[in-house]
């Protein structure tokens, strides 16, 4: 017998998502360019409601996406449909670590921070080599995730700021086990999550250990050098 899969926290805002990310748009450019630039499938990892997978079929590119959650699943399946295109988008649940894929592809994405979601070192490195079998030799990797500044937490901390109308979001950190405990709660729905932080020399450790070369490691997604900066964004080659 099927193990039942298990409940993504974003199950229980998957109507709330959309609303709630849709000030976040400056990645999608980036990543729909890194598409094209592939000439390929796609594999996007952590695929949530589409908010950057439909742009890139928009462009012409054929993706897969995975997810943990099916709400979140069934919420891009009708975006999708929506958007004129449901052919370009073949959507599997599946975790960060063992995505449901048999294909090969020139490239793997990670947006969001997804891989924030990963609890330790033996958890990222097992998505990071999971992300290399799918890739054709010289095959890339792309994802970006943060590492929290001092003036981010002080402002945030334990504090519920309406980050869209009518949506509320708190974040409670800890900086002794570098966790971000993320709440939301909205009309459509209400879900709080755990993400995990390492510092960028750490996720250049764990690439190289899982066989990646670093091709590039921007500070944002317009393609400025990393500077020290919260965000990091990584290209990553398979070796």
């Amino acid at each position: 017998m099927d193990r039942p899969q298990a409940v993504s926290a974003y199950d229980s805002i998957a109507r709330l998502y959309d609303p709630w990310s849709s000030s976040v748009v400056e990645d999608v450019s980036f990543y729909v360019d890194e598409a094209l630039a592939a000439k390929g499938e796609v594999v996007e990892l952590g695929v949530g409601t589409g908010r950057i997978a439909i742009p890139t079929a928009l462009a012409g590119v054929h993706l897969i996406g995975v997810d943990s959650s099916a709400e979140m699943l069934a919420v891009c399946a009708e975006r999708a449909r929506e958007a004129g295109v449901p052919e370009r988008l073949d959507l599997r649940l599946g975790d960060l670590r063992r995505p449901p894929v048999d294909e090969r592809v020139p490239l793997v994405t990670c947006p969001f921070r997804a891989y924030l979601h990963l609890r330790d070192d033996a958890e990222r490195l097992e998505a990071l080599r999971a992300a290399r079998e799918l890739l054709r030799p010289g095959g890339r990797l792309v994802f970006d995730v943060f590492t929290p500044s001092r003036e981010d937490i002080e402002e945030t901390h334990g504090r519920w700021i309406e980050r869209e109308p009518g949506i509320d979001e708190r974040a409670d950190w800890d900086l002794r086990e570098q966790t971000l405990t993320l709440s939301v709660r909205g009309r459509q729905g209400e879900s709080t999550m755990t993400l995990w932080w390492v510092e960028p020399e750490r996720w250049h450790s764990l690439l190289a250990e899982a066989s990646f070369e670093v091709l590039a490691c921007y500070g944002w997604f317009d393609r400025r050098p990393f500077a020290g900066g919260e965000d990091s964004v990584w290209i990553a080659l398979r070796r």
